[in-house]
């Protein structure tokens, strides 16, 4: 789907940021500045919902194993036992 910019002030906002960030079109500028804003957004949101997903990916992992030894582990990997 296209993106037509009708209002003069949005379409030199997008040649001005299209200029300052060598950006090769102004498709290309306006897409950037909105992934970086949404980026920008997502930030703000509190640690708790931001570590949400990775919480319930820990939960579903079931509970650790008290007698996992993590240096035996990487010893084994990489061959120094």
């Amino acid at each position: 789907m296209a993106l037509f910019i009708r209002d003069e002030t949005v379409d030199a906002l997008a040649s001005e940021l299209q200029k300052a960030t060598n950006a090769p079109t102004k498709k290309d500028a306006v897409k950037q500045a909105l992934e970086n804003e949404l980026k920008r957004v997502g930030e703000k949101r509190p640690m708790r919902e931001r570590l949400a997903a990775s919480q319930a990916l820990a939960a579903k992992m079931g509970p650790r194993d008290p007698n996992f030894d993590m240096k035996a582990f990487l010893d084994e990997m990489w061959g120094d036992i």
